[in-house]
């Protein structure tokens, strides 16, 4: 990889948004492809990836490199349009009925984002009926569902069940992620799968529509 896009990885994976931007600007304004910048803002969040699902890191930097992420994806964004790059599918997500909780959401959804993923956000709160709206407008590949409360997590299965009535269960593939969550509850209540971080979720979600 040429100087300035080894850089810009190592500056993502800093945190250090204004050289991200800077090096994005310039690399894409000059002898890069839009897909050549790309690959290298994902070759770095990779990293972090990587690096919290091994406790190298934690949260904060990888919300700091999310960040990064995110102002270099802007800078490529009208690049990408003009050449016609395409994502590897799109996520739906956002956080159950009843729960305001959004920290691990957000990280789930940057994490997909820095996989490649195009990502609708539904934010906190969000009933059976939103999910479902989404998934008839968005037609995803993954929707992922997050809950931080026991009083909450149940809904899950209510989210569930109202997505089966409208016979779209078949269309999506389901993931589940909170603190209270385990791999015997998503199987208990028809989820595709369970992530206990946000690297091994965008994993997960990536091993589906490459599959």
């Amino acid at each position: 990889m040429d100087k300035i896009l080894e850089d810009m990885g190592l500056f993502l994976q800093k945190g250090n948004l204004n050289e991200v931007i800077k090096l994005s600007t310039e690399a894409v304004t000059g002898d890069y492809s839009s897909s050549e910048v790309l690959d290298a803002l994902l070759a770095g969040m990779a990293v972090i990836g990587g690096k919290f699902k091994r406790n190298e890191v934690f949260v904060p930097e990888v919300l700091i490199a999310a960040r990064a992420m995110n102002g270099g994806l802007d800078v490529l964004k009208p690049y990408l349009a003009a050449d016609g790059a395409k994502s590897i599918g799109t996520v739906i997500i956002g956080t159950v009925k009843g729960d305001l909780h959004d920290i691990g959401k957000n990280l789930v959804s940057m994490m997909m984002v820095g996989a490649g993923f195009d990502v609708i956000d539904l934010g906190v709160d969000v009933s059976a009926e939103k999910f479902i709206a989404a998934i008839e407008e968005h037609n995803p590949d993954v929707m992922c569902m997050s809950a931080l409360l026991t009083t909450t997590m149940t809904n899950m299965s209510v989210i569930i069940e109202a997505i089966k009535e409208k016979e779209l269960r078949n269309s999506v593939k389901i993931m589940v992620g909170g603190a209270p969550l385990t791999d015997d509850y998503a199987e208990e209540i028809g989820a595709d799968a369970y992530s206990g971080d946000a690297a091994t979720a965008a994993d997960t979600a990536k091993a589906y529509v490459v599959a």
